[in-house]
C-alpha cells in the first residue's frame, strides 16, 4: 500500500479518513481539494490542472483523497489501492450540513486558500444523488482496476481498518 486513493461521496469523511491513514502509515497526504480550486472556488484552467496533477502524482508514494472524475483514470493507473467510503446518503448529508454550519465562512485545513466553507444547494444535491448517479460510474472504473479495492459501508468498518494498522 504505497499509492492510495480515498474516494466516495462528499460528506463521507474522505479527508478525515485519509488524514488518519497518513498518520498510521507515514505516507504523504494530498488533499485534491486543496490543489484543485482557485480562490473563490474557481475551477482552474484544464492545462494548468493537468500540469499540477502530474506533479502531485509523480511521488513514489501518496494518499490522495478526492473524486474529481476527470482525473480518476490517471490516478487509478498509478494507484495500488483504492478505498471507497460507500456510506449511506443520509449520513453524508448530515455530515456535510454539520460541516457547513460549524465551519461556515472559514477555510478548512484541507481546502484551498480563499475558499471558505459555504452553503451550496447544488453541492447538497450532488451528495443526495451521489450513490444513485456517481457510485455506479465509480464501480465501473474500479472494475477494471488491478489493485486492491477496499470498500467501507459504515464508518465503524473504516475505523476498524485504521485500528488494525496501529
Amino acid at each position: 500500500m504505497e499509492r492510495v486513493l480515498v474516494i466516495g461521496s462528499p460528506g463521507a469523511g474522505k479527508s478525515t479518513f485519509a488524514r488518519a491513514l497518513a498518520q498510521h502509515s507515514g505516507l504523504p497526504l494530498i488533499h485534491l481539494d486543496a490543489h484543485y480550486h482557485l480562490p473563490g472556488w474557481t475551477e482552474p484552467d484544464p492545462a494548468d490542472w493537468d500540469a499540477k496533477l502530474d506533479t502531485l502524482l509523480a511521488g513514489d508514494s501518496w494518499i490522495i483523497d478526492g473524486n474529481y472524475g476527470g482525473s480518476m483514470e490517471r490516478r487509478l493507473a498509478l494507484a495500488d489501492t483504492a478505498i471507497l467510503l460507500d456510506y449511506p446518503t443520509l449520513l453524508c448529508l448530515w455530515r456535510l450540513v454539520k460541516r457547513i454550519t460549524t465551519l461556515h465562512g472559514t477555510v478548512r485545513p484541507d481546502a484551498p486558500p480563499g475558499c471558505p466553507e459555504r452553503f451550496d444547494l447544488e453541492f447538497l444535491h450532488n451528495v443526495a444523488v451521489f450513490r444513485r448517479v456517481k457510485t455506479p460510474a465509480l464501480e465501473r472504473r474500479l472494475g477494471a482496476f488491478p489493485g486492491r479495492i477496499v470498500r467501507f459501508r459504515r464508518p465503524s468498518e473504516a475505523q476498524a481498518f485504521l485500528d488494525a494498522l496501529a
